[in-house]
This record gives C-alpha cells, sequence and structure tokens, in this order.
C-alpha cells in the first residue's frame, strides 16, 4: 500500500455518505476557493468536487506535498507523471484517474479516486462526486483506467519541526575544545556580570586608597633622602601644594571623592596629581590629631636634622663628618 494514499484513505473513510447540496454546494469546493484558489473564485463552491475533496483530503493528513491540490483532474494527472510517480499499475492507496471513454490518453481524464483494494480487473474506490453527488465506494473495472499516481514515490523536501525548542546552552556547556580528552566542564560557573554603579564608580574609586599608599610612600622616601638639597617639610599645618591647582577628571567632582571616602578598592597606576589630591586630603588630614603619636615624632626629628642642616650646625655637632 502506498503510505502517503493510506493517509488520504484514512481521511476518506470518515467523509463517507457526505453528499452535496441542491445547487451543487459542497463544503470541500468552499474550502478550495478559500485555501487554494489564489482569486478564491466562488465557481468552486459548486463546481465538480472529486479532485478538490482530495486536495481537502491532503490538506487534513498534512501530506499535500505528496498528494497534489488540484481541482482539475488533467492538470493532477500531468502532475504525477512529471514528479516520476506515475505508473500503470494499481496498488491501494494510489490516486486512480479514469477516462470513461477508455482511451488511455491523459488529457481525455474524467475522474479520479483512491483506491481501497484490487481484486483481479476489479478496483475497489473510494470517489468524491461519484454518481454526480456523493462521495462513496465504488467498483470500477480497470478497463476504464488511463493511470495511477503514487503519492508516496513524490520526492518531498525533508521538514521536521521539533516538539520542544532545545534549551539555550549554559556556561557550563561552552568550554572551549582544547584537543585533550579531559573533562572540560567547569562546576557551578556563577554568573557574574559588572554592575553599572561599579562601572561609573570604578575610575572614581581609584582614588580612595591613595592617602594611605602615600603615608607609607613618604615614609620610605623620607628615611632615604640625601641631606642635601633639605627636605622642605612644615612641622605642622598643610603640606605644600603644587603651583597649580590639581585638575580633575570631567566627570570627578569634590563630593565624588567625599562620597567615596568611606569605600575601598584595588588602587590601579596613580597620576602625579591624584597622587597630591590624595596626600592633601588622607596624609596631612590624619597627621595632625597625631600630636603626640610616634608618627608626629618621626617627622618632628626630620624637620629638626633638615633645619640645622640649613644652617650648617652639624659641622659643630662633635663626631659629625
Amino acid at each position: 500500500m502506498d503510505p502517503v494514499g493510506k493517509k488520504l484513505l484514512d481521511i476518506a473513510k470518515k467523509e463517507l455518505g457526505y453528499t452535496e447540496k441542491g445547487d451543487g454546494y459542497t463544503k470541500f469546493g468552499d474550502w478550495y476557493a478559500k485555501n487554494v484558489d489564489s482569486d478564491h473564485d466562488s465557481y468552486f463552491k459548486t463546481a465538480p468536487w472529486c479532485d478538490m475533496f482530495l486536495a481537502w483530503a491532503a490538506d487534513k493528513a498534512g501530506v499535500t506535498d505528496a498528494a497534489g491540490q488540484f481541482a482539475a483532474t488533467v492538470d493532477h494527472a500531468k502532475w504525477f507523471k512529471k514528479q516520476d510517480a506515475w505508473g500503470k499499475k494499481p496498488e491501494p492507496g494510489a490516486i486512480v484517474f479514469f477516462d470513461w471513454s477508455g482511451s488511455g490518453d491523459i488529457d481525455q481524464i474524467d475522474h479520479v479516486g483512491i483506491v481501497e483494494r484490487v481484486e483481479g480487473d476489479t478496483l475497489h474506490t473510494i470517489e468524491a462526486n461519484a454518481q454526480g453527488y456523493k462521495l462513496m465506494r465504488m467498483e470500477r473495472s480497470v478497463d476504464q483506467v488511463v493511470g495511477y499516481g503514487f503519492p508516496g514515490k513524490v520526492k518531498t523536501a525533508a521538514k521536521y519541526t521539533p516538539k520542544h525548542a532545545a534549551p539555550a546552552p549554559s556556561v557550563q556547556n561552552l568550554a572551549p575544545d582544547t584537543g585533550t580528552t579531559g573533562n572540560l566542564h567547569k562546576e557551578n560557573v556563577p554568573e557574574s556580570p559588572l554592575p553599572s554603579q561599579e562601572v561609573i564608580l570604578g575610575g572614581l574609586l581609584a582614588f580612595i586608597l591613595c592617602g594611605t599608599v602615600a603615608l607609607a610612600a613618604g615614609k620610605a622616601a623620607a628615611a632615604m633622602a640625601p641631606t642635601s638639597p633639605p627636605v622642605r617639610v612644615r612641622k605642622r599645618g598643610k603640606h605644600h601644594r603644587p603651583s597649580t591647582p590639581v585638575q580633575l577628571p570631567a566627570e570627578v567632582t569634590p563630593a565624588d571623592l567625599d562620597a567615596a571616602d568611606t569605600a575601598t578598592t584595588i588602587m590601579p597606576a596613580l597620576s602625579l596629581a591624584a597622587a597630591h589630591e590624595a596626600e592633601d586630603r588622607e596624609f596631612w588630614g590624619r597627621i595632625a590629631p597625631l600630636k603626640e603619636d610616634d608618627e608626629l615624632a618621626f617627622w618632628d626629628s626630620l624637620h629638626a636634622e633638615s633645619t640645622l642642616s640649613s644652617r650648617g650646625e652639624y659641622a659643630s655637632t662633635p663626631g659629625f663628618r
């Protein structure tokens, strides 16, 4: 049995007994006018419907590419021949085309049906518009047959529609192929999108630890500083400022720096202007309250030594060279 033709037979058996209306109207012709004919011609609603029923059944069975959709039997037969799905030997499920005169001429085809079974020279068929008005079973002689169309032999493009969409690949499944046989699957990889706030404040918070780093750097530099030229350090008060004000980036304001004082971050490379600003804000701001602290004593001794050096008093100090 032709596998596609079997699907058509299953549809046709459910419609057995359908009868056209008094004016020739059928639901199959109505459907064809609305869904197949490009002009939606109302003519088809009352036209001979033997082939339009097959078009309707093919649509219901989902096999229109294999069975075709036609209203004219001659065009339908020629389509099967063009598809290399035409033959002279009957089998169940084949589309059978008749010429009542028995000419065997494809251009003289009068009627079409579906072969249900074959018994010698007799065909048992299901036909629409049989006897001019009804969908019913018929017995036909092979002498009236022009040929058979085999929908199962029509070559159609393979179609596949998944029932469920595949899930999007996870981060764990996207490990690169390094050519090794080891397990490249990375377990429990958390998503770590960079918050927009962190992106915006990343540059601003780069200044926060300047004071702490400047303090440590100042100690090391002062300990290694030569006596000439003398280190100019004030005992108390503000550290010397640059001759021109520090130019902050356009997107940075003093308010931003104040708000960032309470936070910490990993400090990138600092510019000289940023270091000066941080020293002024953090280092000297913190050293003022430490009047009796060891930190202040360190700077006091350094200031005293630099003052003696500038006056030449080291020369009179016993043991100094």
